[in-house]
């Protein structure tokens, strides 16, 4: 590994040619991967690609603890990144040294949660707030009543994603509190206000871009981007950024510490630094991705989407909320524990 990291970039580009052969198994968040750009990948380096799903960080994170999944690389939110890496789950790949890290925007490079990007590189980010079907609604659906205190129009046709920290921390803001508190008494009145709430909603899926676009879900916690991807194909969706708070977010791609095709991942990592390639991924799941150079080869309508473009009035509302410590992080669980009874 040391070797990787004082090699030059011409030498990178050889030792990727010489493994540019086999294959790569990558574990991501499900209906978020450009087929289109995997298949470019794949023919240029002569690599088969493997995608498998999950619908959640904490179902990811538990997978990958167990051990013998078999994955290269995975894409967790920034709020993860510090367990993953506190916990040795990822190698250092070598990424400031690769030809196509000078594209990452300045605002995305040396994060906090990820320093000089010694182990990940953008993959997309985004905000999480509430779609909603106005067909069903046509109230203020810039809120997190939406689902905390649904309108009786609502009431049954509500999906809640199983994310525990966008689902935590839009109810913490909701309730006047913040991310990754630690007061009881404010964590007793976001437990109470999710318990109450359940038996209003109807279920707790991951995967709404086809449930919103078919108009079998009413209204959802939802992620920007798939609420865009509903709302072309469904004119009667929208999407609702609560005005009490919402979380923006970053996913990033790394590589993990037990991975079986290193070299065939760094490929991967450099790939999709490539301004090109980056605007595959965010023409199909419809995010923004980090990386200077792409918008002019995304579709027109991701400059103008409000699913993108984020109303002045709300801006202030999102809040890029960092890890929590150990004893919110045990308070989080125990009650979304209880909240999946």
């Amino acid at each position: 590994m040391k070797t990787y990291l004082t090699t030059t970039v011409a030498a990178i580009a050889l030792a990727g040619a010489a493994h540019a052969e086999g294959s790569l198994n990558i574990y991501n968040w499900g209906n978020y991967t450009s087929p289109e750009m995997i298949e470019k990948f794949e023919q240029e380096y002569d690599i088969d690609v493997t995608i498998t799903d999950y619908d959640s960080n904490t179902t990811a994170l538990a997978k990958i603890e167990a051990g013998g999944h078999g994955f290269d690389i995975v894409v967790p939110t920034h709020s993860y990144m510090g367990v993953y890496i506190d916990k040795g789950l990822l190698m250092k790949p070598g990424i400031p040294e690769m030809e196509n890290y000078g594209n990452i925007s300045d605002q995305w490079k040396n994060v906090e949660w990820d320093p000089n990007r010694e182990y990940s590189v953008p993959w997309q980010w985004g905000t999480t707030g509430v779609a909603v079907n106005k067909s069903a609604y046509d109230g203020d659906i810039n809120t997190s009543a939406i689902f905390l205190d649904p309108p009786e129009e609502l009431v049954g046709k509500v999906n809640v994603v199983p994310e525990m920290q966008d689902v935590m921390n839009l109810t913490l803001f909701y309730v006047g509190g913040e991310p990754c508190t630690t007061d009881k008494e404010m964590l007793k009145k976001a437990r109470d206000v999710l318990i109450e709430a359940k038996p209003k909603w109807m279920s707790m899926d991951y995967g709404m871009t086809e449930k919103l676009s078919n108009g079998d879900v009413m209204a959802s916690v939802n992620w920007n981007g798939s609420t865009f991807r509903a709302r072309n194909n469904n004119e009667d969706v929208a999407y609702g950024y609560p005005k009490e708070g919402y979380p923006v977010w970053m996913d990033s791609a790394a590589v993990l510490s037990d991975a079986q095709n290193v070299e065939n991942a760094k490929l991967f990592l450099n790939f999709i630094m490539d301004p090109e390639n980056a605007a595959m991924l965010s023409s199909f799941a419809r995010y923004a991705n980090g990386i200077d150079g792409s918008e002019e080869f995304m579709p027109e309508d991701m400059k103008t989407a409000p699913e993108i473009v984020v109303p002045e009035d709300l801006k202030a509302a999102g809040r890029f909320t960092t890890a929590c410590p150990a004893e919110a992080q045990e308070f989080y669980t125990a009650i979304w524990t209880e909240l999946q009874k």
